[in-house]
């Protein structure tokens, strides 16, 4: 059997719509407080200073790289690294002034010297990945002795809805792990002990639910719920059962008890020598 085409992890092969859709959600969810209440508890672990030299692994438009690059400084330097040329070029287009390095490259191979880097960040990158561990052993090699590994990560199992119809939740979320488009859905929780067992020391995580009471909000951070970036799901769940899913998410819009939640891991270590 043929598996399935994973849209967030192969966005160079989709199609350009579905290339598309997926910047937009990518956008919505930058924009959104609640993403950006994550941001801000990772960037305080991460305590990026003044001439440091920061990796973010997995950049997407490039939003965070540009803040960490006016963090640390004319005397600081921020690369910006992502799997996808679409995403680099788009991040690249959005350059404001701060000069960032903008790079295509494999977080699981990384094309760095050994220490390179003061610090480095990643953010829902590993939940698509093939072998999340290597990608954790090469953000430790390229990381200098004392120098900090930032991981932020989703835990989909923690996914919840109240207020919609509970057959149709189930149907979905064991529908999507059948596509494989959470290729890890239990990430977040297991970041800790991944970073251990790469050798990281004095680590740290942090868990942080993310909650919406409005269907629209909600749609920023999870295209399930809303048809605006529901683009790159496209063909890979059965149109019956988005339907259906859709109209619950209305009933409960229209009574007001719409809720949804999740949580993200922000797991942090350090490097020794």
């Amino acid at each position: 059997m043929t598996e399935p085409t994973r849209p967030f992890a192969h966005v160079d092969e989709s199609p350009e719509d579905v290339r598309k859709g997926m910047l937009d959600y990518l956008d919505a969810a930058a924009a959104h407080p609640e993403i950006q209440r994550v941001r801000a508890d990772a960037l305080e672990a991460l305590a990026p200073a003044a001439g440091q030299r920061l990796l973010d692994a997995g950049c997407g438009a490039g939003e965070v790289a540009r803040l960490l690059r006016r963090l640390v400084g004319p005397a600081g330097a921020v690369t910006a690294l992502d799997f996808s040329k679409e995403y680099v070029a788009a991040a690249a287009a959005r350059h404001d002034g701060d000069p960032v390095d903008y790079v295509v490259g494999d977080i699981t191979a990384l094309d760095f010297p050994d220490g390179h880097f003061d610090g480095v960040r990643s953010e829902r990158v590993l939940q698509h990945l093939d072998d999340p561990d290597a990608a954790i052993r090469e953000l430790a090699r390229v990381t200098r002795p004392g120098g900090t590994v930032c991981v932020i990560d989703t835990d989909w199992a923690s996914l919840l809805f109240d207020g919609v119809d509970e057959a149709v939740v189930d149907e979905l979320v064991t529908t999507i792990a059948g596509t494989g488009l959470w290729r890890n859905a239990r990430m977040g929780r297991s970041l800790r002990g991944r970073m251990v067992r790469a050798g990281l020391r004095d680590v740290d995580t942090l868990p942080v639910t993310l909650r919406f009471t409005e269907a629209d909000s909600a749609a920023s951070v999870l295209p399930l719920v809303n048809r605006r970036f529901a683009t790159p799901l496209a063909g890979m769940l059965p149109e019956r059962l988005v339907t259906a899913f859709h109209d619950t998410v209305d009933a409960s819009v229209a009574r007001g008890d719409f809720l949804a939640a999740f949580t993200m891991w922000i797991t942090v270590g350090h490097v020794f020598s």
